[in-house]
């Protein structure tokens, strides 16, 4: 099972369709592991399955107790062209709860959902959030500038959008600097033992619907017996910014 969890993190960029068929098997062997149900979300997603994705992403949460996912499920929820209920989703959790970038993620989502709306003025407000900040970089801050950018652009005030057009460079450069100077940094890999199987599940190994489809995995025969049949189965340190321009506090 590790070791295609493992492929499935390899492949996910550049095939995720294969990544997707490794999920599943991962899937097949051990239903009840929150990594792997959260791979299998991750990898359906990739591929353009809103609906299984989402249905994947609700047991991770359900065995996990995370929201940490939410955004991609907002995600999902667009996807399957239904904005409204995106936007019921982000407000179901109380975001001051959500680590900050988990809380980027779903800001950027619920803004994704306004344009579907229609409403680019919401779309504008659901992103000033206190980590608009350009004077500093963190991971999640070249996606929170471009999606600014380009909400910007839609609402017709170019001047501005290509100021954050350019946060967005400097944003990314400055990150990348960092990723150059913290290359031969050591990485630990947990590893923990899944009862009932020989092999290790590579721990916080992480690849922010209503139609299965063929080989959907919620048949609890193809699953073997460790599946619960109620089961829907189918870098830069954040605490550390990067002063992009020289004017962050210290």
């Amino acid at each position: 099972m590790a070791k295609h969890l493992v492929m499935a993190a390899l492949l996910v960029d550049e095939d995720p369709e294969t990544a997707n068929l490794h999920a599943l098997s991962a899937a097949r062997r051990a239903g009840r592991v929150a990594v792997v149900r959260e791979t299998a979300a991750i990898t359906a997603y990739r591929t353009g399955d809103f609906a299984t994705a989402l249905r994947e992403l609700r047991t991770y949460r359900r065995i996990s107790g995370k929201n940490d996912q939410l955004p991609m499920m907002v995600d999902c929820e667009r996807g399957l062209g239904r904005p409204e209920r995106a936007l019921e989703l982000g407000r179901s959790i109380d975001r001051a709860a959500l680590d900050t970038a988990v809380q980027v993620e779903l800001a950027i989502a619920m803004s994704g959902a306004r344009l579907d709306l229609g409403n680019p003025t919401a779309a504008l407000g659901e992103l000033e959030i206190p980590q608009l900040d350009p004077t500093t970089a963190y991971s999640w801050s070249p996606a929170l500038y471009s999606a600014y950018a380009a909400t910007l652009e839609e609402l017709g005030r170019q001047d501005e959008a290509d100021e954050w057009w350019a946060r967005v460079d400097r944003a990314a450069a400055a990150l990348a600097e960092i990723a150059d100077e913290n290359a031969w940094e050591t990485v630990d890999v947990v590893e923990e033992e899944v009862e009932g199987h020989d092999e290790p599940v590579v721990g916080d190994e992480s690849v922010a619907g209503d139609e299965h489809g063929a080989g959907a995995l919620d048949d609890t025969d193809q699953l073997g017996d460790d599946v619960d049949p109620d089961d829907d189965l189918g870098e830069i340190d954040d605490d550390n910014p990067r002063d992009v321009d020289g004017s962050a506090a210290d």
